[in-house]
Order: C-alpha cells, then structure tokens, then sequence
C-alpha cells in the first residue's frame, strides 16, 4: 500500500447505518497513512451536515438506510464530492454508475478491493461527479415508478417533502422552491428537470415558472383573455398560461 505526503492525503468520511460496518472501513483504512477519516456518519442525514462542516473529498456511502436511502443522500451532495458505494446488495450497481459512484464496493470486501476504490477515487478528485438532477432521482426509487417525496438541502439541513403535500413549484432562476402547506423550501434544480421525475397525472405545469398538484386546484378562473388563475384549496392563486390551461383541462373533467 502507498503511503503519501501530508498535502496529499485523502479527505474520507464514512457513511452507514451498522457500527460493525463503519468499524471495518475504519479498520481497513488505517492501513492508507495518505487516508484521513474526517467524519463518521450513521444515515445520510449526518452525512448532509459533515460534508458541509469538513468538506471530504469522497464518501463511501451505504445504499440501504432509514431516513435518506445512499441515492437520495447523493443528489443532496455536492458534485465535486467522489463517492463510493459500500452496500451488501449487488441489485443497485447499474443505478451507481449511473449516476457516476467512482466504484461499487459489495460487501464483504477485502482491503485489496478497498485500495482499489481508493486509487480510483484519487483518479476522480478534482473533477466534477456530473449526473443530471432527475437521473439522481430516478435512482433513488425502483425503475418505472414515481416519487412519493423530494429531498432539498439548505445547508447542513435536510428537508423532505412528501409529494402528496406537495401544493405547487415555482422556477426561481437556477432554483425551484417547492410549496407545501404554507412553507416554501428551495431545491437546486431546473423545473423542466423537476417535472421530469413527477407523476403526469398528478402534476401539470401551467406556466413556464409553475407546476401545478392538480389535487390542490379548488377552481380556475379568467384572469385575462389568454391566461387564467389556479385558486388553490388555500386560497393562494397561481397563473395559468393558454398552453397550461390546455394541458390542465384533461385533469379538471
């Protein structure tokens, strides 16, 4: 194994849900005297608040795990993170290069395996992950189905969002905010790249800025001669567009 200099360690944090899991890589990885452990993490919630606190350059990240699964802890990372995936179930290996893990490690594995990833990883620092929102998403729940929540972060903070709560979106320059009862939380994210992961039965977007859950529209009204106003069940208004309105209609009869 290659030892290396102090400017070239190597920024690791740790994220899984077992102890025995965490204590093996912890183990393994003492082995790399160029390999620094900055944080240790138990579900991708811990995992949102370390990488902003001590910036690693990659997680090795579980896949399975209560709260945040791997793939919904990876879209709310930053793309310059590498990551490597740690899991015990070789079903989800197309969907991690999919979104562009360094490596997917199955579990058990040995530190030859390990050093392996390693130097792959080193490979990747510097360079931006890549991955388009939506593929990010998409990864995060089995094939041919869609979202019942979307995770956002501010921060070290997590927000998820239940979909069925979900009231409307609203494009906000590079940003969505995503509107739901009253709180409005903002995501980094296109709404044309939002809309592609949204059930079509259930959202409509009515406007270039605004996609509608067709289940909060309490009534729409003519605003003007080619646009209309969406008045939700909690009195907001939102505007519908001639082309919104058409798409809206199928959902309203």
């Amino acid at each position: 194994m290659e030892s290396g200099t102090v400017s070239e360690r190597l920024r690791v944090a740790i994220v899984d849900d077992e102890t025995p899991a965490r204590s093996l890589l912890r183990e393994y990885l003492s082995a790399f005297p160029d390999v620094e452990i900055v944080a240790e993490c138990a579900n991708g919630f811990e995992a949102v608040k370390a990488v902003e606190e001590t910036a690693p350059a990659l997680i090795l990240l579980d896949i399975q795990m209560p709260g945040l699964s791997g793939f919904e802890t990876l879209e709310l990372l930053p793309c310059e993170v590498a990551v490597v995936f740690v899991t015990a179930y070789d079903e989800y290996a197309v969907r991690a290069f999919e979104v562009h893990a360094v490596d997917y490690l199955l579990k058990p594995f040995s530190p030859e395996r390990l050093e392996q990833a390693l130097r792959r990883a080193r490979q990747r620092i510097g360079r931006p992950r890549g991955g388009e929102p939506e593929k990010l998403a998409a990864a995060a729940r089995p094939p041919g189905t869609w979202p019942d929540r979307l995770v956002a972060r501010e921060g070290g903070r997590v927000h998820v969002i239940p979909v069925d709560a979900l009231d409307f979106v609203e494009a906000r320059d590079d940003y969505v905010c995503l509107r739901s009862g009253g709180r409005e939380v903002l995501k980094q994210q296109t709404l044309t790249e939002l809309a592609a992961t949204l059930d079509p039965a259930r959202f409509v977007r009515v406007h270039r800025s605004f996609i509608l859950n067709v289940t909060k529209i309490a009534r729409v009204e003519r605003y003007a001669k080619d646009s209309r106003l969406a008045v939700l069940l909690d009195g907001t208004k939102v505007p519908v567009s001639r082309a919104g309105y058409a798409a809206l209609r199928e959902h309203l009869k």
